[in-house]
């Protein structure tokens, strides 16, 4: 056997021609492997000698077979010599093929592209230090006030600030939609909980009043099958509460269960804020850093990955779809898009997030970033008592490709953890 190598930028070809000498080692295997199916009068299954199993099998069978041994046994000897490691499984064309004589034959496949890195210890995405105002903290402060809120029942007409319990149906066409009913909903008029028009239909009502609120739908409303849509909701208000809010002082604090003075719970506050922002400022940090590396990398995405990614991504729109009750003939219809510019818009997504992992690869192996297989037991050992009741997801982590996903998500976060010192060390 011998070969040619014609290698791209995100593919290979091999150019195979088998001759004389290769096929009767083939052909015995070939026979070998026809004789575990072969009825031949006098001898159990698979215990024919070759010469009799020749005898009683098609002769064309016996060559196909014979060239898918060969050429089955020449494919990892071919990467192998070639130092070719594929990403895709290696597709075979039959050029000629002359029985006991010679074959040729042309093995394509996927590889992995030739990556280019940046100086990636000089990008030029800056880190926002996060900050938490005043304000902020009095936010949260009027929030856990508003939950230890004293309600109490008055007669008379609802207004912002009060607290409601309704009844309540919403209907499309005269017809209700799912998700558009309660009944004794507590809802606090002017908190924004509802679509914009509801609360304020309330408003205005006594207890004991049954109503109608007409409303339109936002035009970029979550469920494409109610975006924009003319709507009725029928509404029981059955009680009016009067909140009374309690002042935000020492007393406040100590009914929290953790704090003597309005000072200490104001300091948590401002602890728990600064936490969470140094975690969203890290996290959009670290997403400008790879944004800029993917954009000044040099590199090609396979289109084995592309389409991988695109079949992930679609897959993911659908279930969303799904799960809001819509279809995608809806959402496309709704965004006045065409199919083809969706598939356009998926194939552009997919073809990001592939560059954006041969690129994350790239500088982990850069980095000498390596996970440890005890490292890795960890995280399962941490991820099982996440979801110790959950026997689904206790299963699926057993599974080699949860490990092999977890470990990988291991990698791209140290990667990335070590990238955004680097770039903030400049």
């Amino acid at each position: 056997m011998k070969f040619t190598t014609n290698k791209k930028k995100t593919s290979v070809e091999f150019d195979v021609e088998f001759t004389s000498k290769d096929f009767e080692p083939a052909r015995l295997k070939a026979l070998a492997r026809l004789a575990r199916d072969a009825k031949i009068p006098g001898f159990r299954n698979g215990k024919a000698p070759a010469n009799v199993v020749e005898q009683h099998v098609d002769p064309n069978q016996l060559a196909m077979q014979t060239l898918d041994v060969m050429v089955r046994e020449a494919i990892p000897k071919i990467y192998k010599d070639a130092d070719i490691q594929p990403i895709s499984a290696p597709s075979v064309d039959i050029e000629k093929f002359v029985p006991g004589e010679m074959a040729q034959v042309k093995i394509k496949s996927d590889i992995m592209p030739e990556v280019k890195l940046p100086d990636y210890k000089k990008l030029k995405a800056k880190y926002e230090a996060p900050k938490v105002e005043a304000k902020d903290i009095d936010d949260v402060l009027g929030r856990i006030a508003e939950s230890f809120a004293e309600a109490k029942a008055v007669k008379r007409a609802a207004k912002l600030d009060d607290e409601v319990i309704i009844d309540f149906v919403g209907k499309k066409d005269g017809v209700a939609f799912e998700g558009g009913s309660a009944k004794d909903y507590k809802l606090k008029l002017g908190s924004k909980q509802f679509i914009p028009g509801f609360e304020e239909g309330v408003v205005g009502h006594e207890p004991g009043d049954k109503f109608e609120i007409k409303l339109k739908f936002p035009e970029d409303y979550h469920s494409t099958d109610l975006a924009g849509a003319e709507t009725v909701f029928e509404v029981l208000l059955k009680q009016v509460n009067e909140l009374t809010t309690p002042k935000i002082d020492d007393e406040l604090a100590k009914k929290t269960g953790a704090f003597a003075t309005l000072k200490e719970l104001k300091e948590d506050i401002k602890k728990n804020l600064t936490a969470q922002a140094e975690q969203r400022a890290d996290e959009a940090y670290k997403d400008a850093l790879l944004d800029e590396l993917v954009k000044t990398s040099k590199t090609d995405a396979p289109e084995a990955l592309v389409e991988e990614q695109a079949q992930l991504i679609r897959e993911d729109i659908l279930r969303n779809l799904q799960a809001r009750g819509s279809s995608l003939e809806a959402y496309l219809k709704h965004a006045k898009q065409k199919k083809e510019d969706w598939e356009k818009d998926v194939k552009a997504a997919a073809e990001n997030r592939v560059v954006g992992h041969i690129v994350i690869a790239k500088l982990a192996e850069e980095l000498k970033i390596d996970i440890s297989d005890k490292d890795v037991e960890k995280q399962v050992a941490e991820l099982q008592t996440v979801y110790a009741k959950n026997p689904e997801m206790l299963a699926d982590l057993q599974k080699p490709e949860a490990v092999a996903s977890i470990k990988n998500r291991m990698r791209i976060n140290q990667t990335m953890a070590k990238l955004a010192e680097l770039n903030r060390k400049k």
